[in-house]
């Protein structure tokens, strides 16, 4: 599964629960004409009741040493918004060295009762309101604020568990996929033959949702675009029980000294709310999209030697905004997903471009460059990202494209173009080397054809200036919204320039930096 964000969550009491896992979904939500809200009530779960775990949160004997559970199961030759750089350079199926679980008893969850006269379950109904219904394109936070200053009793303890496990957050992660695998077996085929990436990506999401259990507006926007996003891996309902069981029994076993009943309580109740919201946006999801498309590739353009523009048509029709992106399948690396951005605003004829960067041991990104070929068939995963215009205002629009980032300013170019408006664009197109400027025809072509907008390449061997000092030079941006695109380490140092001048945070849009780094890849 994957990974990326103020009112407080259901912080309320523990419902019952039964079956030996942590909840039960029930119905999915009634088809709706046009947009379907995300079943606050057909697919809502009950609070959880931990019982059966010692104030300590012991692991049972038994769970001394850890084998090759955490291993992958298949050999991988050589060759997934949250700053670490992409593992993939790793040695497949890395684990660290900790403890096996064992056969032990797992920790006893009370369960949903079902009522004997008709089947349906009887739980605790949530006192926070209905969810907001979902948008009609999914769309990820750009970045995950931190919590409120004011945090809930449950944030408070739940934090102070992050506290403990970071200095060992490796070993929390091992340990984790060890439980899981060697207590749910039939899981281990969701995840690819390789888990160096893999491995940190669901931990890490999971982790980082609790983290902000008390941001609920954002948070829920997050973790809704989450739970379509594991449709592709195949996630269904009933393997999040699995998942929260081996949390918590990672959790218990690193933060043994902040971990307490109350300290697990708060984390059933964050783990409760955080996979119901991906449960209820998936199953509606599931009433108006595929888990994921096919689609063939119809142009392969090597534009470097490291550089290909891919375009691809969908098997069916793929509703997306200029900006956004996707994840990518290719048939050579199954289960291994990277995202990529679209390249061109929707067009008529349906199909899709992407602009691709092979990097040192990047299997997708090297298989796409030097592989694939017209007629291969790649698999993608659901729009998402928030890097989109807001056509509702006439502010002008700054954009910074650092390399193969500047395929989405492209598509944003258009879609201003498209919508028949006249606003000042700036567009700074950063590369290291002359050669790197891989697209700057077009989009001095574009340049020509539209007289709002001004592009600016910038080198950074031959101006010896980087692309967010170069920004500094021009302006006043008062009246921009930023737009960055471009490896996580021009993002950061962008956003830092874009306030240095001025520009307020709610007006700087970027993709978030965790799924940066995984694309890189």
């Amino acid at each position: 599964m994957d990974a990326p964000t103020t009112t407080p969550a259901d912080n309320g009491t523990s419902g019952a629960e039964g079956g030996g896992g942590w909840f039960t979904p029930r119905t999915k939500p009634e088809a709706t004409v046009g947009e379907t809200a995300d079943a606050p009530e057909g697919n809502r779960l009950a609070g959880m009741r931990p019982r059966g775990r010692s104030s300590k949160g012991e692991d049972a004997p038994g769970q001394e040493r850890m084998g090759q559970a955490a291993q992958p199961s298949a050999a991988v030759p050589t060759g997934v918004p949250v700053t670490t750089p992409a593992a993939e350079a790793q040695e497949p199926g890395r684990a660290a060295s900790v403890p096996t679980p064992g056969p032990a008893p797992r920790p006893a969850f009370d369960g949903i009762r079902t009522g004997a006269a008709n089947g349906t379950a009887e739980i605790r109904r949530h006192s926070s309101p209905a969810y907001p219904a979902a948008t009609p394109v999914p769309q990820a936070p750009a970045q995950l604020p931190r919590s409120a200053p004011t945090a809930s009793p449950d944030a408070v303890l739940i934090q102070r568990t992050m506290a403990e496990v970071a200095p060992v957050a490796d070993k929390v992660t091992s340990y984790f996929y060890a439980l899981l695998f060697v207590r749910h077996p039939d899981l281990r085929q969701l995840f690819p033959a390789a888990m160096d990436t893999q491995r940190d990506r669901l931990l890490r999401a999971l982790l980082t949702a609790a983290e902000h259990i008390d941001n609920t507006d954002v948070l829920v926007a997050y973790l809704k675009n989450l739970g379509r996003g594991h449709r592709k891996y195949g996630t269904r309902p009933e393997h999040y029980p699995a998942v929260g069981e081996c949390l918590i029994g990672a959790l218990s076993r690193y933060a043994s000294s902040a971990w307490d009943e109350e300290t697990e309580a708060a984390w059933v109740r964050a783990y409760t709310t955080i996979s119901q919201v991906m449960i209820d946006a998936a199953a509606a999801d599931e009433l108006r999209a595929p888990a994921w498309w096919h689609a063939e590739i119809v142009s392969h353009e090597l534009r470097t030697s490291d550089i290909a523009v891919l375009t691809v048509r969908p098997d069916q029709p793929y509703p997306f905004l200029a900006g956004q992106y996707t994840s990518v399948e290719t048939p050579w690396w199954p289960r291994i997903w990277r995202h990529y951005s679209f390249a061109s605003a929707p067009r008529s004829d349906g199909l899709l471009s992407f602009h691709v960067k092979a990097v040192p041991a990047g299997w997708v990104s090297n298989a796409l460059v030097h592989r694939a070929r017209p007629g291969d068939t790649i698999r993608l995963g659901p729009p998402a990202g928030t890097m989109t215009v807001d056509h509702t205002t006439g502010s002008g629009l700054l954009c910074l494209g650092g390399g193969t980032g500047i395929a989405p300013i492209k598509a944003l170019v258009e879609d201003v173009a498209e919508h028949g408006e006249r606003r000042p664009m700036e567009v700074f197109y950063g590369a290291r080397t002359g050669q790197d400027l891989y697209d700057i025809d077009t989009m001095l072509r574009l340049q020509q054809s539209h007289p709002w907008l001004s592009v600016r390449p910038i080198v950074d061997q031959q101006a010896h200036l980087q692309l967010p000092d170069a920004v500094r030079e021009y302006g006043p941006w008062n009246e921009y919204d930023a737009y960055l695109s471009g490896p996580p380490g021009m993002i950061r140092s962008g956003v830092d320039a874009l306030r240095d001048i001025g520009i307020p945070s709610d007006r700087i849009r970027h993709d978030s930096v965790e799924e940066l780094v995984a694309a890189g890849s």
